[in-house]
């Protein structure tokens, strides 16, 4: 079907995009292959509306071909299913398509054979570069194809000794967990218990690496009654997390001397934890403090609104989206680790532990 202009939308080309747009063929390049910083605002709205009216559709494959390089990234995160790797995907998508890239999204469950699988099929489709949200604490099943070439940026994930070369990017987990139970140390709580799935990933075990460096700077003992880490060996929560949530904060609250405050690995296990208080009719933060970790977007609305910690999202998208557009300009970039600095965000599920409340609310006595 013609255009507006008598030009065939499957013959499109960049000259006639370049015409319509009333500027040079090369600018049309620039921008198709994310050359486009010192692009005017109004210059790149105008071949970009121009695209649009004529249906242009640039051709990966020969681009690939002229170019050597693929505008085309892989996310490769556990489970969208959890609100924080969706948030992730949303990020990293709007800075990608900034920078006149595009994402395949791919769900792996924290498996290592799914990873494998997803990674070589991006590979053989061309891709160069993946962004993989993942924590294990090895990535030899990778090793093959980051041989071959391949860009590996790992999300949510600090370097390990053993590690491939590869781009480790993450918060600060250890400090984020410290963060937040000393902040419910400084409270007045002295039975603080940690609710996770199993410890298997180099993330979980930095928050309960932070949350005992909190107690031990407080000179609490470390009651290892006080921390669940249950579940399917091979599982991780990112699907059921909220389950296992409301299942650890049950069976810590079964204790003879259950803790009166709770640090969940993530929102997700804290939102679950703070269901199973409420199932049995205590009041968070009245009976029972509740905190978290990530700051999903659900965390500020629920009820309570969420104490928890922020990961700098948008920013950590602007470093990973820097790594790949240095890996395409030049070579891959060199192995390192970067940890973003966190941000306590304290709401209405955390306060005083109940015994406090009572003192602070008894009338002084007459002497």
């Amino acid at each position: 079907m013609p255009g507006d202009d008598g030009v065939r939308r499957s013959t499109v080309t960049i000259n006639d995009v370049a015409r319509a747009a009333r500027v040079s063929p090369s600018t049309v390049s620039n921008l198709l292959n994310g050359r486009d910083e010192r692009m005017r605002a109004r210059t790149r709205r105008r071949v970009l509306k121009a695209m649009d009216e004529l249906g242009y559709q640039p051709s990966r494959v020969a681009r690939q071909l002229r170019t050597g390089v693929s505008h085309v990234i892989g996310l490769v995160v556990p489970s969208v299913a959890n609100p924080f790797w969706g948030g992730l995907a949303r990020v990293i998508e709007a800075e990608a398509l900034g920078h006149g890239y595009q994402v395949l999204l791919c769900n792996s469950e924290r498996r290592p054979d799914r990873e494998r699988s997803y990674v070589e099929v991006l590979w053989a489709d061309g891709v160069r570069t993946v962004v993989l949200g993942t924590s294990l604490p090895s990535l030899s099943h990778l090793v093959p194809v980051i041989e071959r070439g391949l860009c590996l940026v790992a999300f949510d994930r600090e370097s390990q000794p053993d590690d491939p070369p590869v781009v480790n990017v993450s918060v600060d987990n250890r400090l984020g967990a410290r963060l937040v139970s000393s902040h419910l140390v400084s409270l007045g709580h002295r039975r603080i218990g940690f609710v996770s799935g199993p410890i298997a990933t180099v993330s979980r075990r930095q928050r309960l690496a932070g949350y005992r460096d909190a107690l031990a700077e407080a000179r609490l003992p470390l009651d290892d009654k006080l921390v669940w880490a249950e579940g399917e060996p091979d599982g991780f929560g990112d699907v059921e997390g909220a389950e296992l949530g409301r299942e650890g904060m049950a069976a810590l609250l079964s204790l003879p001397d259950p803790p009166t405050a709770v640090v969940a690995i993530n929102d997700i296990y804290a939102i679950g934890a703070i269901s199973a208080a409420q199932e049995q009719e205590l009041s968070v933060p009245k009976d029972l403090s509740v905190a978290g970790f990530d700051d999903i977007a659900l965390a500020r609305l629920y009820n309570p609104p969420l104490t928890t910690v922020r990961q700098p999202l948008e920013d950590m998208a602007r470093f990973v989206m820097d790594v790949v557009r240095k890996a395409h300009d030049t070579a891959p970039a060199a192995p390192s680790s970067i940890a973003v600095a966190p941000q306590l965000v304290v709401r209405a599920s955390t306060g005083a532990p109940p015994r406090q409340r009572r003192q602070r609310a008894a009338p002084k006595r007459s002497a």
